[in-house]
Formats: structure tokens, C-alpha cells, sequence
């Protein structure tokens, strides 16, 4: 017995084409480029090292390209392809580690180093992805550090003072006890004498 559909014309798109488009989609999709950035924002300090990490996957060999963006404009700062030697920019030469996955280690930053990091992995003409990491480099203050010690160089010294004066204090009231003994024995002594002769 047949199915029903069977030998009847159906509507819409036929079943063999649906089918050939959709492989055909998934083909397509399986060449592109993915890009995975665990962490779009960084916040460091100065003379800290920062790993800008990311992991793309490809079927073939891509390029890859890293972009710093600041205030000043647009500079590139290394491209590579994966097994290759990187081609570092001047000013990033002494500073920069590359790593097969797309990632790149900045050592010792700095202020400047603020910005945008854009990185592009680009397989062939038409196949790339491009992610953005934010980096933030503070500076260490020791102009706060400076004004701490001062505060607490001048808690001590009030603490001296205090302690000095509290010391002068004790030695007073001890001076003031012994008089005040002593000049009531000297009573008591005339008193006892008084009554002495008076007897």
C-alpha cells in the first residue's frame, strides 16, 4: 500500500530542495570564523602583566590582527598567522607575547595603555570575526599613600604629647600627695606637741 502522499503534487517548496538548501546552509556555516572572549572588560594597575584572551575556531589557517583604539586614534600592534613568527608593532616589541588561540600577554602596562584592543581573525576574503576587549589601567597614588603616613605620623605624635602630658600629670598630683602628707604629719606632730605642753 502506498502513503497517502504519494504520487500527489505537493505545495510550497519540494522536499529535496528544502533539503539541499538546508546542507548547503550548514556547509556555509561550518567554515566561518567563531570568536570567544571570556572576559570583554579588564581592570588593572600599573606594572601589571594582562593577558587579552581569547579562542576562535576555523577550518583553515587564519590571520590574525590585534588593534589598540585610544583618544590618540587607531594603532595596529601585532599580526600573525597561527605556526608563524608574529609581526610585532615598534611600539609594543619588547612588551607583547602572542599565543597560538589569538590571545596576547601585555607586560608591565602603563596609563597609555588604556583603550580598546580589537582583534580581527580573518580565515579568507569575506570569512572574519572581530571582538573588542576594554582594558583599564590605574595608577597607584602615592600621592594618597603620602598623605596616609602623614596622618598617621601626626596621630602618633599627638599620641606622644598626650601620654607626656598625662605622665607630667601623675608626677604632679604624686608631688601634690606627698606635700599634703607631709604637711599633715607636720600638723598632727604640732598638735600632739600642743597637747604635750598643754598637759
Amino acid at each position: 500500500m502506498r502513503p497517502p502522499w504519494c504520487g500527489r503534487r505537493t505545495r510550497g517548496i519540494p522536499l529535496g530542495l528544502l533539503t539541499l538548501w538546508v546542507a548547503t546552509a550548514r556547509c556555509l556555516q561550518s567554515q566561518g570564523v567563531s570568536l570567544y572572549i571570556p572576559q570583554p572588560a579588564i581592570n588593572a594597575t600599573v606594572q601589571d602583566d594582562i593577558l587579552l584572551s581569547v579562542d576562535y575556531s576555523c577550518h583553515g589557517v587564519p590571520t590574525i590582527e590585534w588593534k589598540y583604539t585610544s583618544n590618540w586614534g587607531v594603532q595596529k600592534i601585532v599580526e600573525w598567522k597561527a605556526g608563524t613568527p608574529a609581526n610585532v608593532s615598534q611600539s609594543h616589541r619588547d612588551r607583547l607575547c602572542t599565543f597560538d588561540n589569538g590571545s596576547i600577554q601585555l607586560f608591565s602596562v602603563g596609563v597609555r595603555d588604556s583603550g580598546y584592543y580589537v582583534i580581527t581573525v580573518t580565515e579568507r576574503p569575506g570569512s572574519s570575526q572581530s571582538g573588542t576587549i576594554v582594558l583599564h589601567v590605574s595608577e597607584i597614588r602615592y600621592e594618597d599613600l603620602h598623605f596616609v603616613a602623614v596622618f598617621f605620623a601626626l596621630l602618633a605624635a599627638v599620641a606622644v604629647v598626650l601620654i607626656s602630658l598625662m605622665w607630667v600629670c601623675n608626677q604632679c598630683a604624686y608631688k601634690f600627695q606627698r606635700r599634703r602628707r607631709y604637711e599633715l604629719k607636720e600638723s598632727t606632730t604640732e598638735e600632739i606637741e600642743m597637747k604635750d605642753i598643754e598637759c
